[in-house]
Order: C-alpha cells, then structure tokens, then sequence
C-alpha cells in the first residue's frame, strides 16, 4: 500500500519550511532616576509622600510608601554627600510628564574624592621617563639587528 503525505509543485516551499511573520519579544522599560538632594514632598493618603523629579525637562511623579521616604530623609540627615538611584517603571503620562509605577530606592554615601593634584603630577612624570628611555632602547637594538 501507497500513502501520499503531500504534494509539492517544483519550486514551491512547503508550508512548514515557509517564512513565517517574526515573531516580536516582549520587554519592560524600566528607568532609573538619580538624585543627590532631598525633594519636596507632599504627604498623601496613609502618610505616603509624594514628589516631582525633573528630569531633562520631564517631570516625573513618584509616590513612595513612609518607610522608603524614611531612607531619603536618613541619608540627608546622616551623610553630607549622598546619591540616591530611584528605580521604577514608566507609568502613566500626566500633564506635566511620567508616573513612576513601583518606585524603589537605593541610597549611597557619596565619599568625597581626595585631591588629585598629587597624584596627577606623579603619573605625568612616569610616563616622560619611559619615553625618554624608549628612544634610548630603540637606538641600542638597530645596530644590534644591523
């Protein structure tokens, strides 16, 4: 007994070989806002705070629960520099700008740096000696591969 499966004209792609329309992934646009002074805050229902942040001209309305407005108000009150990364989702857009959907907040100690008018001054006169000394050792080895 003889089954046919299927049949193909010459120069036709079969059905299952044939480009199919791509498929587009799916992704999350997350934001990351970065502050280093403490906003004003405007206390809303539940003692939730809520603030503006302008961002390049976009404003963006973030609402935060007490106990994270309790880590921007710690680290003003504790570090004399700090930096604040403000993490969310692009929310709704208002008049003014953005909602930031599920804000989380990470606060860093922003240390001072040290002077770097010493330290500049020791790698300048590091890389003038091996340049003077490079000459030195490229004018020893062409007469000794003559």
């Amino acid at each position: 007994m003889v089954e046919i499966v299927g049949i193909q004209k010459a120069g036709e792609v079969p059905e299952s070989k044939a480009k199919q329309p791509k498929v587009v992934p799916t992704g999350r646009l997350e934001l990351t806002i970065k502050i280093n002074e403490l906003p004003t805050p405007r206390t809303v229902k539940n003692g939730w705070q809520e603030f503006d942040i302008d961002c390049d001209g976009t404003i963006f309305s973030i609402t935060v629960k007490p106990k994270v407005w309790k880590k921007l108000t710690t680290a003003d009150e504790t570090y004399p520099m700090w930096v604040a990364a403000i993490g969310g989702k692009l929310g709704a857009k208002t008049n003014k700008g953005f909602v930031l959907d599920n804000p989380g907040i990470q606060v860093y100690e922003k240390k001072a740096k040290a002077p770097q008018e010493a330290p500049a001054s020791q790698p300048q006169e590091a890389p003038a000696s091996q340049s003077q000394e490079a000459p030195a050792s490229q004018s020893q080895e062409a007469p000794a591969s003559q």
